[in-house]
């Protein structure tokens, strides 16, 4: 299991820019795939973007175009850029590292606030 710490979140006005940071422990982390769900006051987990160990990106429909995952092996870090934040981008995000049995380990979460 890899311990996961997300960073970054905030509040952040309609249009506005930000960018969330997920840290790993260890270096396993390099062969896992990664990603960001999110959750807002009730609705369910969904599945932001997620990035494969080799930089395959996939991303939810409702962000496609205004947010980016990236990550960094060297620094067993996973990110995610999120331009033109809309309200309905309100959530707790939370980043994930799937390794090779299909085993998910999560990060605390970090709340995302996006007032209109």
């Amino acid at each position: 299991q890899v311990h996961l710490v997300e960073s970054g979140g905030g509040l952040v006005q309609a249009g506005g820019s930000l960018r969330l940071s997920c840290a790993a422990s260890e270096g396993i982390f390099t062969v896992y795939d990664a990603g960001w769900y999110r959750q807002a006051p009730g609705k369910q987990r969904e599945l932001v973007a997620d990035i494969t160990e080799s930089g395959k990106t996939n991303y939810a429909g409702s962000v496609k175009g205004r947010f980016t995952i990236s990550r960094d092996n060297a620094k067993l870090a996973v990110d995610l850029h999120m331009n033109s934040l809309k309200s309905e981008d309100t959530a707790v995000y939370y980043c994930y590292a799937e390794d090779l049995t299909g085993f998910r380990s999560w990060g605390q979460g970090t709340q995302v606030t996006v007032s209109s």
